[in-house]
This record gives C-alpha cells, structure tokens and sequence, in this order.
C-alpha cells in the first residue's frame, strides 16, 4: 500500500514559477509498513479540537539550540531551544522564499537552510482566521522542503543536519494535550468508544512528518553523520508521540521509527530498550496508551528479522513485556499485532511453545468471555506451531482450561474452544496424547451434551464426543464407565449433605422451642417474685406447664 502527499494549493496571485513548484511537489511515494490505515491526506483541516503544533514544544537533550540560518532575523522569534514559538507575525516579517528553480543550483543549500529556519516558527491552530496567510506560507515552504529531499540534489553536510533537526524539534515535539475522558474526570473510559482528539496543527504537522520520513530514507542521508542528530534524545521525544490520540500522526511515526531503525543500526537495542520501557509502564502502572498497537506492529517486523539461535534478551522480551501485555483488560486494542508477536517467537524457537501457553494461562480472563475468545484463537495458533514433547508439558493445565472454557454459558466461548477440534495439527496432538487428555476433558463433554443450552455448542460436542471415541473406544468407554461412578458418588454424597441439614434443621428447631419455653418460665418466675401473694394457686402461672 502507497500513500502520496496531497495538496491544497490556493490560485490566485501566482506566477508560472509557483505552479511549477507545486506541480512537482507530489513526486515520490514512501511503502507504508502496514494496512491499518494511510496516513492521511495533506492540507486536510483535521478539526478543531486539541492545541496547537509546536506551541507546547518542551526541552530534548542532544538537540543544539535554533539560530536564524539565511533569510532575514525578522521572520524568526525566539522561543527557547527549539526555535520560534507563538502566532502574532508584524505584518511583511514572514515572507515567501524564492523557489529552489529560481537559483542557481551552488545556492540551492543555502536556500534550503533559509527556508529551514523559516518553518521552524509555529502557529496556533485552534483560531483556523489566525495567521492565514503566513500559514500558507509556510505550508508552500514544507512542501518545498520534502521536494528538495526528495530529489536527492547532494549529500547533506553537518551543518544541515543540525539545521534540520532544529526545524522538526520545533514543530514535532511538544506536550501532548489531555484525553477527552481526563478532561471530564470520567472513570467510565472505553477506548473502542471514544472518539480521538484529531491534531489541529495536522496540516503542517504532515508535512513535516513527510520531510523527515524522506530525510530518513534518503540515500543522501549519511548515517554516520546523522546518528549525532538523530540520537537517543531524538528517538525518545518520537516515542513520546506515539501517545497521540490522532491515528493519522501514530500512522506517520510508526513508518518512520521502522525506517530509523532500520538505517540506524547503532540505535536498535536502545529503542527495544525504550519500548519495554513503555511497555512495562502501560502493563504495570497506566494500562493507558494510544500506540501499543503501532509499537507491536514495529515489533513484528523487527522480529521477524530476528537471528537464529535467538538470543536470551530476546526471550526475556517475551517473557517479560509480550506476554504480560495479555492483562490490560483493553487488550483487544491491540491483540491482532500482539498475537502476530507472539506468533513470530513460536515458530521461531518451537521449544517457547510451553512457555507461551502457560503464560496465557496464567492471565486467562475470567469474566470477560469477549477476551476469552480472543485468548482461544491466539491459543489455536500457538498449538498450529507447537511439537509433541512442548505439547506434553502443559497440555494438563491446558486442558482442565479448555474443559471450563467447554461447559461456559457464553456460547461463544464454547463454541470457539470446540471449534480446536477442527484443527488436524491439534487433532493430532490430542490422538497421541489421548490417554492423558480424554480423561481430563470427558466430564465437560458429557456435562453440555446433557445440559448445554445452545443447539450449537450440543451439535459440536456430540461431534468432538464422536472424535474421541474413534480415537480409542476402549479407553471412551472406560471414561464414561468411571464418569457414571464419580457420578453416582457425587449424586450419593449429595443425598447425605441433604439428609444431615434436614437433621441439623429438626435438631435446631427442637432446641429453638426448648429454649423459647426455658425463656418463658424464667419471665414468668421473676414477674410472680416481684408481685404479692393472691389467690393465684401456685401451680397456674402463666409459664409452659400448668
């Protein structure tokens, strides 16, 4: 899947040298890394909700301070590090640069490095009648900017990496705004609900997104070089956005941290590093996170690419960060991209099988039949890339789970435990390991194919039933002979539990009345001592015996 830069051009006052500029600007397309979603068309106005880009820009280590590079002082504002910040521009101060056509090409460096420091100034996007012609321009001027580093005119010097670091510290990284529900104050949070908060800034922030995922990606980019510019700090600050609500820029980061990851070797084992970190805090401390799907989605792909034999920090990975993210209860979020994780580990190194299944045991969902689906078809998958002596280990617990997922009064959940059977890779399994299996499993059978309430989950049952009997009819027939005594002793312990509360009934109830009589008296004696003697005869008080 491709996506292309879009744009919204506004005809007016331009000359033949402007259209050609933006004729040429929607050259190029970049491969996107999955088919969750593009990332959006350029120019489009994304709402107006959120605050505004560059605005919040806060301080990242290893990012050198802005300077006015080219151009005239007056078109920046300083605004701290990351170079200008704010909307109110004198009017004549921000200005269109010439096109790069329009100089001659030992200038063109220097225009780009002017034109650099002319986009590094922000604007406030929540007033769409703020600045509109300056945002113009400086939509005009990105657009130029992603052209130039698309066409690959010369080798970036030093001096430009840092120029353009600048420029997308600037408008990329700020204060994300609060969710919606941390507004309100609302503990009622349904992610799959709720509507995101959709950036205002989106139609330069796309922009800039696009220029750096053309920068990364550009053979004119020199890696050794750009890993100064381009370091932990840099990656940090990226993997701080991932926490947007706006799926179009989650879309953007996700690409362009793959491709840094791919061009920039030296960085990997700090960005699976800085990963886990997001990870252990969303499992642990938050279970609140907007891109735990895009950063599994980064994994699956870094995965895959994974040497054999495979190292132990990358099975402590697995141990602890993939297979913990099984307990959000939001983890049907993200389940597709963990699953594929997972999946990816298994049929790598077959003999993580056991692991894997005994940690979805140990996180198996007990009221939520919606994650206990989830965890059943993960768990078929899992059992596709499993071999015999793995699946010797856990199938015990595996199967006394199995067995209450059977006799669930959720359907659905039945149905998708009973639906294993149709799998012949587990059907094998099974048949070797009958012995071990059909006495664990034959109670939950038996149980739906007398009692189960859905003609569905009692048809598939009936046919599992059949399964098991063609396997081994004798050891079937031993199962049913051994479940009808267990039944007849339950059924006999449960005739002795009702007789002895039938006794202790009657024995309580005799010794309530006894009681009930001894109180009576004894009121009856104390009332008679305090009042003087009558003609009442001794013998008729008011008690239980006359």
């Amino acid at each position: 899947m491709v996506f292309k830069l879009k744009r919204v051009i506004q005809r007016g006052s331009k000359g033949k040298n402007d259209e050609k500029t933006d004729a040429s600007g929607s050259a190029g397309v970049v491969p996107n890394v999955s088919s969750s979603g593009s990332p959006a068309s350029a120019g489009q106005a994304a709402g107006t909700k959120g605050g505004s880009n560059g605005a919040r820009a806060g301080p990242a280590a290893g990012v050198p301070p802005p300077k006015a590079v080219g151009g005239p002082p007056s078109a920046m504002q300083p605004a701290g590090r990351y170079g200008a910040a704010g909307g109110n521009m004198p009017n004549g101060a921000f200005e269109t640069l010439p096109s790069f056509r329009d100089v001659p090409t030992s200038d063109r460096q220097s225009l780009f490095v002017r034109k650099l420091a002319l986009c590094c100034h922000t604007f406030d996007f929540t007033d769409p009648s703020k600045n509109v012609r300056e945002k113009e321009i400086k939509r005009q001027t990105l657009l130029e900017l992603v052209d130039y580093v698309t066409s690959g005119t010369g080798k970036f010097t030093e001096t430009v990496f840092e120029d353009i670091t600048k420029m997308l510290a600037a408008n990329l990284f700020r204060t994300l705004p609060p969710s919606s529900h941390e507004n309100t104050g609302s503990d009622n949070f349904d992610p799959e609900e709720e509507e995101p908060t959709m950036e205002p800034a989106w139609p330069h922030l796309q922009i800039v997104y696009e220029f750096l995922l053309r920068y990364v990606v550009s053979s004119e980019t020199d890696a050794k070089l750009a890993k100064r510019y381009i370091d932990h700090s840099f990656v940090l600050r990226l993997l701080d956005l991932f926490d947007s609500e706006d799926p179009r820029e989650r879309e953007y980061l996700k690409t362009i941290l793959h491709r840094i990851y791919g061009k920039f070797m030296v960085h990997r084992p700090f960005i699976r590093k800085a990963i886990n970190n997001i990870f252990y805090r969303f499992i642990f401390e938050t279970e609140k996170h907007n891109g735990v799907a895009e950063l599994l989605e980064i994994l699956g792909s870094i995965i895959n690419g994974f040497a054999l034999p495979l190292k132990e920090e990358h099975k402590l990975f697995l141990v602890r960060a993939l297979i913990p993210l099984h307990k959000p209860k939001c983890v049907s979020m993200y389940h597709q991209q963990l699953s594929y994780c997972i999946i990816q580990f298994v049929e790598k190194d077959y003999t993580l099988a056991d692991v894997v299944i005994r940690g979805l045991l140990r996180y198996w969902p007990l009221t939520n039949s919606q994650k206990e689906v989830l965890f059943l078809g993960e768990l078929e998958e899992v059992l596709e890339a499993t071999q015999s002596r793995e699946f010797q280990r856990c199938m015990v617990p595996l199967f006394r789970q199995l067995g209450r997922c059977l006799n669930s009064s959720h359907f659905q959940v039945a149905e998708r435990a009973l639906f294993l059977w149709n799998n012949d890779h587990i059907v094998s399994l099974v048949a070797q390991n009958c012995h071990v299996v059909l006495p664990i499993i034959f109670p939950a059978l038996e149980r739906n194919t007398r009692s189960h309430w859905n003609q569905a989950v009692h048809g598939l049952t009936l046919n599992v039933r059949k399964m098991f009997l063609e396997m081994d009819q004798e050891l079937f027939i031993e199962c049913q002979r051994k479940y009808l005594e267990d039944e007849a002793k339950a059924q006999g312990v449960e005739e002795m539990r009702e007789t002895t509360w039938k006794r202790l009934e009657a024995y309580g109830y005799q010794r309530s009345s006894m009681t009930y009589c001894h109180i009576v008296d004894g009121v009856a004696s104390a009332a008679s001592l305090k009042q003087p003697s009558t003609d009442r005869s001794p013998n008729t008080g008011p008690g239980c015996q006359p």
